[in-house]
């Protein structure tokens, strides 16, 4: 049986949709369909994101360490899809861009240090793993969304030399330095035009689900940034004074002689609004289907946190507004990072999680971050029913509708049965990702799907669609309905007969789009 929270069928009624829709699910049928009767009739589809972030800074997550020749990058990226198949997740969170370079073929910036070993060295054989990862993905039903961090120059940590076409020696007057990091400055044009360059380039040549960027926004304060690599998943929330300025004077003084009239902390974050306002923007004009997410640092601005809630402010310290990103509408999801546990009551994630619900009056997606890698760690350890809690938590409301997990490397480890515990308890069978309908809300047409009786399945012949579509697959066994997810690149898809409750009696079989819309449901078993 479908457990409960795969009921709540998420919409945002009342929503008008704001940009056509790009394109539907190729294939459909012309045919008359015959209309389902109640008895047919399957449950909604459940609905919930379910993803991990892949980090590849520092080889985090992936590859494991640099100098893999490609194959072996490849069976690496394919392991973690496979894991990521086999817990019934539905998105991978890929990081695209470490530090201003590449995992993927650009000519704007270098290939990072992390594939080859050295800056601006492809891999061997040469491929391109950003196409690799989004056709592997896709072929399994997973979304790829491309993480992207917005300023992040260089790190001290970095074991190479800059390649001659990184922004530290092409323009090298908008990159500061600030304690360990190499920092493209918010306040210079320049730096935000790379950074829109670079994401939109990727919006246009490789397909895609979501562009993805992080809680890098002006640097954590000295006192306050991490010393593991800059993570700011290392912090405890109670933040620290920062006792070193950001080096943009120069832009700020250029900004007074034009005649601004904002303070230095209103102006850094005005810096970041637009930045995020124009991507919002040029992402939809380039591809309508393709969402926009950020991942901030998961307290709020000070002045509206709940009773008990303290902690580092990004507001102040980041100079990130996340609560107007929210407000404007300038997301399509929000990922707040509630990298706390349930109960102190100092960060409480029920506590947190609530506080971004109640900024969201654009009814976007809220899909929070869980900490889950802190299984395990030499400090502060979680136990795994930490995060199945945190699921469950988040499932009790119905306005938070998926979460993400960082990272895969915890996964993959299975680090305390962390895996086998989600796998048997929380992630039970498949799910779609939640429909996006202020960015099109028009249903993909019937799909073409013939079925057949053999020995011991129904088969289903499936005419594919495009590769990043799915098919959402009911078989009935009595009175209790099973749900599959097919890509629309699959022509074969089998449901076998069930040991003890026999042959499927019924069938139905629906599109859903680029953007989570369903179609219409269509009996193909027994054949109408």
């Amino acid at each position: 049986m479908l457990p409960d929270f795969t009921k709540r069928d998420f919409t945002l009624g009342g929503l008008t949709a704001a940009l056509a829709l790009g394109a539907l699910l190729a294939g459909c049928a012309t045919k008359p369909v015959v209309p389902l009767q109640a008895a047919d009739e399957p449950p909604p589809a459940p609905r919930e994101l379910r993803a991990a972030w892949v980090s590849t800074v520092a080889n985090i997550d992936w590859p494991s360490r640099p100098n893999l020749n490609a194959a072996q990058q490849q069976a690496e990226a394919v392991a973690i899809l496979d894991r990521a198949k086999a817990l019934n997740l539905n998105a991978i969170v890929l990081q695209v861009r470490p530090s201003a370079d590449a995992i993927y073929a650009s000519k704007i910036e270098p290939w990072s240090e992390y594939l080859a070993g050295a800056q601006g060295k492809a891999p061997q054989p040469w491929y391109d793993p950003l196409k690799f990862w989004v056709a592997q993905a896709h072929a399994r039903g997973i979304e790829l969304h491309a993480w992207f961090n917005p300023y992040r120059a260089r790190m001290d940590a970095a074991r190479s030399q800059t390649a001659p076409n990184h922004i530290t020696n092409t323009n090298p007057a908008v990159v500061k330095r600030y304690g360990k990091f190499l920092w493209m400055d918010p306040g210079e044009p320049a730096a935000a035009k790379q950074t829109m360059d670079v994401i939109l380039d990727v919006v246009r040549r490789y397909d895609i689900d979501a562009v993805h960027i992080d809680d890098y926004f002006y640097p954590y304060p000295i006192d306050a940034t991490p010393e593991v690599a800059g993570n700011a998943a290392a912090l405890d929330g109670r933040g620290v004074k920062a006792q070193l300025e950001f080096p943009d004077d120069p832009a700020w003084q250029r900004y007074l002689a034009g005649g601004g009239r904002l303070d230095r902390a209103s102006w850094r974050r005005d810096n970041v609004n637009r930045l995020i306002e124009a991507m919002y923007k040029g992402i939809h004009a380039e591809k309508s289907w393709v969402r926009f997410g950020i991942s901030p640092f998961g307290i709020g601005r000070p002045d509206r946190r709940p009773p008990g809630i303290v902690g580092f402010s990004q507001y102040d310290q980041l100079y990130a507004n996340a609560e107007l990103w929210l407000e404007k509408g300038w997301v399509d999801y929000f990922t707040p990072q509630l990298y706390w546990p349930i109960g102190p009551r100092g960060q409480a994630y029920p506590t947190l999680l609530d506080y971004w619900i109640a900024q969201n009056p654009k009814g976007r997606h809220i899909w929070p971050g869980l900490f889950t890698s802190r299984i395990g760690a030499p400090s502060r350890d979680y136990q795994p029913d930490e995060i199945v809690q945190q699921v469950a938590v988040t499932r009790s409301r119905p306005l938070a509708t998926g979460h993400m997990h960082f990272s895969m490397v915890a996964l993959m480890q299975n680090r305390k049965g962390i895996a086998d515990q989600l796998r048997n308890t929380s992630y039970t069978g498949p799910a779609l990702v939640p429909a996006s309908p202020w960015l099109g809300n028009e249903r993909p047409g019937t799909p073409q799907v013939s079925a057949v009786r053999r020995a011991k399945s129904v088969d289903l012949k499936l005419k594919a669609g495009s590769a990043n579509a799915l098919y959402a697959i009911w078989s009935r066994y009595g009175s209790e309905w099973r749900f599959a997810v097919a890509p629309a690149v699959r022509v074969d898809w089998s449901i076998p007969d069930d040991a003890k409750l026999g042959a499927a009696d019924a069938v139905v079989v629906s599109a859903v789009d680029r953007l989570g819309n369903e179609g219409q449901r269509v009996r193909v078993w027994p054949k109408p």
